[in-house]
């Protein structure tokens, strides 16, 4: 019992989580696309324990608006579509939380971890035209490993969600390096399409395999 109050006396020094979970990677598409729609499928996220369900939205807005698309404007010529095609999470180091209750928890004041999060993810972008044309499908994988600790790491609530958003992160990273190959003809594709006239609608369901066998898959 003396352990876990003092566990609780310490946890509050755990970092915040805030500044760092919705921070795209910073490189940028050097030629942008056209403004576009968002939308996201949360799949296997949407029973996670770790991310709430906006936070993909809100990571992925986030990347499109700062580093793939032209700044806002009126006028959307199509729509990046996400989905979280598999995610998986485990708790590995959980061997440290026996020393460390048998101790008081005086390692954590050294930066020795209570264990660990480890998400492993994969996820799709689709680019869709104004006119629902699939032009592009893009997967890739991201992996990450966060540490719960006093001071050093982030306390269990926020660990799993860091671990998660961090994952989406580095996918969308890889999908960025090849979207960035692709930019140019995805750019003149989307505007010879046009905008998107209010009103239709454009569907964007689930992410199918694009007819023309352009989709590409990031290495491992």
């Amino acid at each position: 019992m003396l352990a876990l109050a003092t566990l609780a006396l310490l946890l509050p020094g755990c970092k915040s989580a805030d500044r760092v979970m919705f921070q795209p990677s910073p490189a940028a598409l050097v030629e942008r696309l056209p403004s576009l729609e968002i939308t996201v499928d949360n799949g296997p996220l949407n029973t996670s324990a770790g991310a709430l369900p906006e936070d993909p939205q809100r990571l992925f807005e986030r990347e499109v608006r700062m580093n793939l698309s032209d700044p806002e404007d009126t006028l959307r010529f199509g729509t990046a579509q996400l989905q979280v095609v598999d995610c998986r999470t485990k708790r590995t180091g959980k061997v440290l939380q026996g020393l460390q209750m048998a101790t008081f928890m005086l390692p954590s004041l050294l930066g020795v971890p209570l264990e660990w999060y480890e998400t492993d993810l994969k996820a799709a972008v689709q680019i869709v035209s104004a006119k629902g044309d699939t032009l592009a499908t893009y997967t890739g994988r991201g992996q990450s490993r966060v540490r719960v600790a006093v001071y050093h790491g982030y306390s269990q609530t926020q660990a799993h969600r860091v671990a998660d958003l961090a994952a989406l992160r580095e996918a969308l990273a890889q999908i960025k390096l090849q979207l960035d190959n692709d930019s140019g003809r995805l750019r003149g594709a989307l505007l010879a399409a046009g905008p998107i006239k209010r009103g239709e609608g454009l569907s964007t369901g689930s992410l199918t395999a694009p007819a023309d066998e352009q989709a590409r898959t990031a290495a491992r």
